[in-house]
């Protein structure tokens, strides 16, 4: 697979120069886009960022720099729809003290609440942007990304400014757990993330999140969350389902929350209220990989005319991975979906979740994400688990992350 790049730059009819990326040679082109499915032997065609032509060869057309994928598999870029991107610290103990029996908590955001407080933003910005390189890596394309761990005024400001800087998805959660200054008065810290907290972060973010869990906050403490949110214009995420049986998803779905994420413990009526709505179903395996919950059936979602999304849930505590492929693998074999459904989930799936429609398809007009993988199918993503078969990532028609540089791509 190789890259090379055009001295002189292409030009097009009388207007301004369009900056063009050629991905040629691709064996299996997997568009996502339901008129144009799966292709064979073709190349697309980016300019400007945004997928302009998928053509049978490529001789023909002229282009600022070409990617030879050299017969290999291209998908469109994952779209990581649910990530805990900014934070300090460590969790390392708390992980292995799980693994050793221990119960998960919600209360071990805590842990995490104080390592980012006290460190400076400087040092959060770096950690993110080092964290959006490792997701390039993994085939990542678009990410979501959550405050959460500042839980004051300030601290909840500076994640979703910080956050801005790498996405244009971010969601300010300062909903995520009460921190320990507020426990005797939790209904206090409500109403300080409905006011003051949200009137910080909402220029800086497009929704609003809640963890509606026991132990963090019930029903009506997250409904007021959602409802202030959506009163200063932002679109509502929900965290639910996740440690136990609740109201969650039905809260999620009666006030049309773009997704409900974790859903792990869904009643017959929580999966009813999810197929009779636009409301996403994110699912998020490495969590329950890594916490030993059940995983959630998606089957049964699937089954039920629900919409289904995976993502990595990035974070330090109970989900500090970004390899999509391994989501992918646990939500094939544990999750009982297809490899075809598992690819949609976090592709067209993350991009319904953040209500795009310019994101997780390779369709004319599609930002230009995609990801040429080492092997001739998406299957081999789950065929060949803990492999590293992403090759390179193209973001917005430029090459972002490749294992073969040295190679001449």
């Amino acid at each position: 697979m190789r890259r090379t790049r055009t001295r002189g730059p292409a030009r097009r009819g009388g207007g301004a120069r369009k900056r063009s990326l050629v991905i040629e040679n691709i064996g299996l082109l997997v568009t996502q886009d339901p008129e144009l499915g799966e292709r064979r032997d073709v190349a697309v065609v980016v300019e400007d960022g945004v997928v302009a032509a998928i053509v049978d060869g490529a001789s023909g057309v002229a282009a600022d720099e070409r990617l030879d994928a050299g017969g290999r598999c291209v998908v469109p870029g994952f779209v990581d729809s649910h990530t805990h991107l900014v934070f300090a610290g460590d969790r390392g103990e708390e992980f292995a003290a799980r693994m050793a029996g221990a119960p998960y908590a919600a209360g071990g955001i805590g842990v995490t609440t104080a390592a980012t407080r006290a460190a400076s933003t400087e040092e959060l910005v770096a950690l993110a942007q080092a964290r959006k390189v490792e997701a390039w890596r993994c085939g990542i394309t678009h990410l979501e990304i959550k405050s959460g761990y500042g839980l004051d005024v300030e601290g909840e400001r500076r994640l979703c400014e910080a956050a801005s800087a790498l996405t244009d998805d971010v969601t300010f959660l300062g909903a995520h757990l009460v921190p320990k200054e507020w426990e005797q008065d939790p209904d206090g810290y409500v109403d300080l993330v409905c006011g003051e907290m949200l009137a910080a972060c909402a220029p800086f973010a497009k929704w609003i999140d809640v963890f509606c869990e026991e132990g963090a906050f019930d029903a009506d403490q997250s409904r007021r969350v959602l409802e202030a949110g959506r009163e200063a214009g932002l679109g509502l995420r929900v965290h639910g389902n996740q440690l136990g049986y609740g109201e969650g998803v039905r809260l999620a779905c009666e006030l049309g929350a773009a997704s409900v994420d974790h859903c792990t413990y869904l009643t017959d009526a929580d999966v009813e209220a999810l197929a009779g709505s636009d409301t996403v179903a994110t699912l998020l395996p490495a969590t329950d990989f890594s916490t030993r919950q059940p995983y959630p059936d998606a089957r049964r979602l699937l089954d039920a005319g629900a919409h289904v999304a995976v993502a990595t849930n990035t974070n330090p505590g109970s989900s500090y991975t970004q390899s999509m492929a391994f989501c992918l693998a646990l939500a094939v074999r544990d999750m009982h979906m297809t490899v075809d459904e598992a690819l949609a989930a976090a592709t067209t799936g993350g991009a319904k979740a953040l209500q795009r429609t310019d994101l997780g398809h390779l369709g004319i007009g599609a930002r230009g994400d995609a990801v040429v993988l080492d092997a001739p199918s998406p299957t081999h993503l789950v065929y060949r688990p803990g492999m590293d078969l992403v090759a390179a990532t193209i973001s917005g028609g430029e090459v972002v992350h490749s294992r073969y540089q040295g190679e001449g791509l």
